[in-house]
């Protein structure tokens, strides 16, 4: 099931061709909208399929509108609900994924954790008997894509870059691309960094600077959104990644690159507490000192599992649910 949340094809399809991923069943091109219109549109068209095939199971992922509306669009059909990146908490209630990660979780029948963090913040709601610690499927991803991403991207050649000479930046978060002073701040910042710099940018952040008038340097590379492989390979060979996307954070981990993180908190907290993720407020003076400042630790535990997590996933929901 695709709900069209993400339907720029350079956000959402590219993924699809790349990764060999089967096209969906069924597309409901929700498309954008209000987070209320959004999550009401897709309650509704995901409503009429689900009454239509019966599942036994409703499998959600991650933290987005999609995620919630699945959830509750199940739950008002009795349909057993697993969450997959169950627990994860910023803490930060403004954050419209931080309300759709509490709503799922509170309604799933089944809660599997990318982080042992996210097992801790559940139990600590009174979510206990049905966690468990699966690891990050985006690991799984991860693992199995990056060779082929290696062979395939082209993507240093094409932007003229050197591994480990430049420095990968993105930021989407409406927080930081609707607050002028915030993306100001973040523009100054850059625009201080001697440093050879890629920029893939959303739609949304390419929105905003040109509604403010702002500009990059020339030693700023503003690039349109990349796919799957081009992007790991960026971020593989990146010298630092500086971002303020949740899944890039765990990508630079799991890829062992330092991130600097434009934001006042993260979900991810075990990567900053590893050492390899600074967390700094968006001040152009804090954010260039850092940039050159931050060195992490030389030990990497493996806070994200093995790279196996599907299986578990899999295994456990044959085991308690398909029999």
């Amino acid at each position: 099931m695709h709900t069209g949340q993400h339907y720029d094809y350079r956000m959402s399809q590219t993924f699809f061709d790349e990764l060999g991923i089967p096209a969906p069943d069924y597309n409901l091109e929700v498309g954008s909208g209000s987070h209320g219109r959004q999550t009401a549109e897709i309650l509704m068209r995901l409503e009429e399929v689900l009454q239509k095939e019966q599942p036994e199971l409703v499998i959600v992922r991650g933290d987005t509108n999609s995620t919630m509306a699945g959830a509750l669009a199940a739950s008002k059909l009795n349909i057993p609900i697993a969450h997959v990146e169950a627990g994860e908490r910023s803490f930060n209630r403004q954050m419209p994924e931080e309300i759709n990660r509490l709503v799922a979780d509170r309604i799933s029948n089944w809660h599997f954790c990318a982080s042992h963090a996210a097992v801790n913040h559940l139990a600590a709601e009174g979510i206990v008997s049905s966690v468990f610690w699966s690891g990050d499927v985006m690991l799984d991803a991860l693992s199995a894509n990056l060779p082929i991403a290696r062979q395939k991207s082209t993507i240093l050649e094409r932007q003229g870059l050197s591994p480990k000479h430049y420095a990968l930046v993105t930021v989407h978060r409406a927080y930081n691309t609707d607050d002028p002073a915030r993306l100001a701040c973040i523009v100054e910042a850059i625009n201080k960094i001697d440093e050879k710099i890629i920029f893939p940018a959303h739609p949304r952040t390419c929105s905003a600077l040109q509604r403010l008038g702002l500009v990059f340097g020339e030693h700023v590379a503003l690039v349109d959104p990349v796919g799957y492989y081009d992007m790991v390979v960026l971020e593989e060979n990146a010298r630092i990644i500086v971002t303020d996307s949740g899944g890039v954070q765990r990508e630079a981990y799991m890829l062992s690159v330092p991130c600097i993180t434009l934001r006042d908190e993260t979900e991810w907290t075990e990567t900053v507490d590893a050492g390899w993720n600074r967390l700094v407020n968006v001040e152009a003076a804090q954010i260039v000192q850092t940039w050159f400042s931050f060195a992490p630790p030389q030990d990497h535990p493996p806070i994200f599992g093995d790279g196996k997590a599907g299986e578990k996933i899999a295994e456990i929901l044959a085991n308690t649910v398909l029999i």
